[in-house]
């Protein structure tokens, strides 16, 4: 390779060392999750804020005991809550269709879940 070609590569090579360093330094900053707090009202993801059997309690038990998730709505909003955790889950079971300030990461439409209190 002459020096005249090596010379015309060294430019390109750059815009491509550059480009990756922006882009995973950009991934590392931006797409970090952090925690968020949500205030709302504990439903289920089946039903929503339409709830369609007995007290909004009732209904999101019910609907929880056949397979549906706990869900949080604020206002229209429905985020579907993601835990494994058996205490968060008796908290959100003992506060059905009340009011509740949850904590957590949220992805896309739902919210991985790292505290529930009372509101």
């Amino acid at each position: 390779m002459t020096t005249a070609s090596r010379s015309r590569h060294i430019p390109s090579l750059l815009v491509v060392v550059v480009t990756v360093v922006c882009f995973v330094a950009g991934a590392d900053t931006g797409l970090a999750a952090h925690k968020q707090t949500f205030t709302g009202e504990v439903g289920d993801a089946m039903c929503g804020n339409k709830h369609m059997d007995g007290t909004p309690a009732e209904c999101t038990r019910t609907c929880v005991a056949k397979g549906s998730k706990f869900a949080l709505v604020v206002g229209d909003k429905v985020y579907i809550l993601d835990t494994a955790n058996q205490t968060i889950l008796s908290t959100l079971n003992t506060h059905a269709g009340q009011t509740v300030v949850v904590t957590g990461t949220l992805n896309g439409d739902a919210i991985e879940v790292s505290s529930v209190a009372a509101k």
